[in-house]
């Protein structure tokens, strides 16, 4: 890549956090003052970067019609089907995809445990919101109102005797989730299955998704599960990016 294309992407990619001066955008990119107003001219002539009335720039229009047309092509299941791969041959356990679908969750995509011992989940299968790492997650990021919608009446039903079936309880480690950034379903669908799940953010920010990785307890304790979270979290967010979704940096 020629150096003048790459230091004309990183000024977009500095942009996307918002406006800047040339001076500003020099000294974060290293580069040279004339260099940075030379390239930030030539993409204001195509549109991809634009003034504002204190002199800053910001992306321009072309940048937004690029950005909707990628976002349109894009599907969550192709995006996440690497990163799934990947965290499953790392962790050697069994890993799911989920996604909201009405009051409960759809498991979009699955990659099987290297164990003889496995889960009996399948593409398609529905599950609860309240009882799965998954259906956890989602709730978590959901607005107030959106989630007393999902949920309804308590008590809520139980799978096991590790579910949480009343609003208090629920909400409580819903907070937990939205602290730590992952949700633990400690055998509350499944007797001997316990799993760990993280979200999926789209371009907007949005939690409609999370993948997770579970395991029976014979072949999984809960340390060696929770010790599984910092790769969970790196694929999950390595997703989000495919989708379009930007972390938030420090300068």
């Amino acid at each position: 890549m020629s150096n003048s294309v790459e230091r004309a992407m990183r000024i977009l990619v500095e942009l996307a956090d918002g406006p800047s001066t040339i001076s500003e955008l020099g000294r974060r990119l290293d580069v040279h003052r004339t260099t940075s107003l030379r390239l930030l001219r030539t993409l204001e002539e195509q549109r991809f970067v634009r003034r504002t009335e204190d002199g800053r720039f910001q992306l321009g229009a072309r940048m937004a019609t690029l950005a909707a047309a990628a976002l349109t092509g894009l599907d969550i299941r192709g995006s996440a089907a690497r990163h799934l791969r990947d965290l499953g041959e790392a962790t050697g356990q069994t890993v799911h995809l989920g996604a909201l679908e009405g009051d409960r969750i759809v498991y979009l995509d699955k990659v099987e445990s290297r164990h003889a011992v496995r889960m009996y989940s399948h593409i398609g299968a529905l599950a609860p919101l309240h009882a799965t790492g998954i259906g956890k997650v989602i709730l978590a990021h959901l607005p107030p109102a959106e989630r007393d919608a999902l949920l309804g009446p308590e008590p809520f039903a139980r799978c096991t005797a590790g579910t949480l079936t009343d609003r208090a309880s629920l909400d409580a480690d819903l907070d937990r989730i939205l602290r730590r950034g992952w949700a633990l379903d400690d055998f509350e669908h499944e007797e001997f299955i316990h799993c760990v799940a993280a979200p999926v953010r789209d371009a907007a920010g949005r939690v409609n998704a999370a993948i997770s990785v579970s395991a029976p307890s014979v072949v999984l304790d809960r340390e060696g599960l929770l010790g599984l979270t910092d790769d969970l979290v790196a694929a999950a967010d390595a997703i989000g990016e495919e989708l379009g979704w930007r972390p938030p940096r420090t300068r």
